[in-house]
């Protein structure tokens, strides 16, 4: 029973570690985007803008961030047009997520274009960045 104990709080300090990694990263986002006019982010906005199905310029074709990486942000996704596999976004589950702010600024600026047919304003970046960070599996 002591050593079940032991083993899953060495589990969990190890998940808070990466967690706190990640946190650096987005805090370190967050604050740039507060030299650009961002007051405050808000998790529950990058959630409904994730769902959110939006029209492109066709005017027929519709896409969300979720018709591609799911509405679970814990489990893998696949992409509409290729098929091609997406690894979970949540970095609870996903270590690699949310750790490079040159990959994160570049996912951004090609998603946005794709998905809402142009890029996100610092506003929105910072509402996902929240959203994305947030979830769990735990």
């Amino acid at each position: 029973m002591k050593i079940y104990f032991l083993f899953t709080t060495l589990l969990l300090s190890l998940h808070l570690s990466l967690v706190h990694a990640d946190n650096n990263t987005v805090n370190e986002l967050l604050k740039t985007y507060a030299t650009q006019g961002v007051i405050k982010a808000d998790a529950n906005k990058g959630r409904q803008m994730w769902q959110k199905t939006y029209k492109r310029n066709d005017g027929v074709t519709e896409r969300s961030c979720a018709s591609c990486h799911t509405k679970d942000l814990t489990a893998a996704g696949e992409h509409v047009k290729t098929n091609k596999l997406i690894k979970p976004m949540s970095p609870s589950v996903n270590s690699e997520r949310l750790t490079s702010p040159k990959k994160i600024e570049k996912w951004f600026k090609r998603n946005c274009k794709w998905t809402l047919g142009r890029e996100c304003t610092t506003q929105e970046k910072a509402n996902f960045l929240v959203y994305i960070e947030n979830t769990t599996k735990f």
